[in-house]
């Protein structure tokens, strides 16, 4: 279990959190809270002093809010001390209170000295803290990753990182690069080879039982290549490799739950720069399904990436596949950072993501698979083009590039993520993110669990 998380603790300090509507019946409860100016407002704490020196009890204004995990906020602001859930809302109770109190502890520590901090919270009676603690684990994996600077985080340490992931878990572990990626992922190799970081496919499995498989984008820094992103826009591509973090983290939690099923996890791990060897706009590949595809625009580079490795999925027929990518600046117009718009055509899997993002308070939203653009991405030379001649519904174009790579599985689902925080809320940093790591655990578990 964290160490941020105790089984039972005397004398620990309550924690109370407070909804708008509820602050008149609390000032009564509490006359401190009203004497001292307390609001309710979203994110205000107060500390009550007890009879005989120290904390009687810390209490937080939730405003209107309906964050399951309003509460990191004590985490993140209270003092050192030995603290145990008090009254709160059924929203951030239970699980999502002992969650939000380990994210709110998390910091990047790789490369600054971490604040000294000495908190802990009696685990509520109902929640289990080795379940907790693992999605906490691993959302942290997740964050390190995608925070690492692209000098510490290349293909080759994304693969060490991978490896590190399986060995702890006894799952099987390779990684196909040099002349066997050129000939079996023509894509990643183009997309790679313009840096000399060496590209790489990197592959997971463990298990038995259901085929699930997870391709997580792994573009460990993007310049855009020849069409070179401006300044602005490549300031926070060390994130690009988020859907492969992603991927890393469900993969931890399903594997430290032990679910029943067979997990494959496939990696395409590549650095898109700017050299003699790097591909050009009018270059012609073939895909390792067969499709050639015409390079339109070198920094739409995930989408080549991900087709091989999903042809490679595809063709084991898994009963679920899911791509996770940090693919569109289209997909951040459509419904911002902080909340990723997901793709598919099974109708029941929608409806499954949608109430475990709701349960979890891991938001996401369904776009379509608009077939009505399907035009968009014929290539007068080339079976495709990366590059969608078409100005609008960039998210949509891309999904259903990616979508031309998956004919046998009987389920698929692209996720289009941010990987990145741009402003703190409660348990979330500015900086790398998890998105749609909690949402797709807790539909995993609810689907192969034991």
């Amino acid at each position: 279990m964290h160490a941020g998380l105790v089984k039972s603790a005397k004398n620990a300090v309550p924690l109370h959190a407070v909804a708008a509507r509820d602050l008149k019946s609390w000032q009564a409860r509490m006359p401190y809270l009203k004497a001292n100016g307390f609001t309710a407002r979203d994110g205000e704490i107060r500390l009550v002093p007890g009879r005989r020196g120290g904390i009687a009890a810390a209490v937080l204004g939730l405003g209107k809010s309906t964050d399951a995990l309003a509460l990191a906020a004590f985490s993140e602001m209270l003092p050192d001390g030995t603290y145990r859930l008090g009254e709160v809302p059924d929203f951030c109770g239970g699980a999502n209170a002992a969650l939000a109190w380990l994210l709110g502890l998390y910091q990047f520590s790789r490369y600054k000295k971490p604040a000294r901090r000495a908190l802990k919270l009696a685990l509520p009676a109902e929640v289990d803290g080795g379940e907790i603690s693992r999605i906490a684990g691993n959302i942290f994996l997740a964050r390190d990753l995608i925070n690492t600077p692209p000098n510490d985080m290349g293909p080759e340490e994304l693969a060490n990182a991978a490896a590190a992931l399986a060995k702890q878990h006894g799952a099987k572990f390779r990684t196909v690069s040099g002349a066997a990626l050129k000939k079996d992922y023509p894509l990643i190799e183009a997309v790679g080879r313009g840096s000399v970081r060496g590209p790489r496919l990197i592959e997971l499995v463990w298990g038995s039982g259901p085929k699930v498989t997870l391709v997580g984008k792994g573009v460990c820094f993007d310049t855009g290549g020849y069409n070179l992103k401006p300044g602005s826009g490549m300031a926070t591509m060390k994130k690009d490799m988020g859907g492969a973090a992603v991927a890393l983290a469900i993969a931890g939690m399903v594997m430290g739950a032990k679910l029943k099923l067979r997990l494959r996890v496939l990696i395409p791990a590549v650095e898109n720069s700017v050299s003699g060897s790097a591909i050009r706009p009018s270059d012609v590949f073939r895909s390792r399904k067969g499709l050639t595809v015409e390079i339109g625009n070198t920094d739409a580079e995930g989408r080549l990436v991900l087709a091989d490795a999903l042809a490679d999925a595809d063709a084991q027929k898994p009963e679920l596949l899911i791509d996770i990518a940090t693919l569109t600046g289209a997909a951040r117009v459509a419904t911002g950072m902080e909340l990723p718009p997901f793709f598919t055509d099974d109708e029941i899997l929608a409806a499954d993501l949608a109430r475990h993002a709701a349960l979890t308070g891991d938001p996401l939203w369904r776009l379509p698979l608009w077939r009505g653009y399907e035009s968009t991405l014929s290539s007068p030379v080339a079976d495709l083009t990366n590059n969608p001649h078409y100005s609008y519904a960039g998210a949509i174009t891309a999904a259903l590039f990616l979508n031309r790579f998956v004919e046998k599985s009987k389920s698929w689902a692209h996720f289009d993520i941010p990987a990145w925080n741009d402003r703190p809320r409660p348990g979330r940093k500015t900086g790398g993110e998890a998105n749609a790591a909690r949402a797709l655990y807790a539909l995993l578990k609810e689907r192969y669990g034991r």
